[in-house]
């Protein structure tokens, strides 16, 4: 059994919002490669890339150590730029 609950992030780039929606939205895949050290790992497990329904699996590190995670995507606003997750 796990935590449930709403995880509220706030990270700044050196760029647009609407560039990193953009680019999370169509080279998601991508991500590990950009951020090695952070992410390891990028799956999308089923569905399309970054659509409603779609399950995505990544692997990052946090602390020093390797952790993993699976990810619904259940909702989409382009207009806002905000993707809701839940994760499993």
């Amino acid at each position: 059994m796990g935590l449930k609950g709403k995880l509220i992030a706030l990270v700044e780039v050196k760029c647009g919002g609407f560039f990193m929606h953009d680019f999370l939205h169509n080279n998601s895949h991508h991500v590990a490669i950009i951020s090695p050290r952070h992410m390891n790992h990028y799956q999308i497990q089923e569905g399309e890339s970054v659509k409603v329904g779609s399950i995505v699996s990544l692997s990052y590190n946090e602390a020093g150590q390797k952790k993993f995670m699976k990810q619904v995507i259940e909702d989409i606003d382009p207009k806002k730029k905000i993707n809701s997750l839940e994760s499993h």
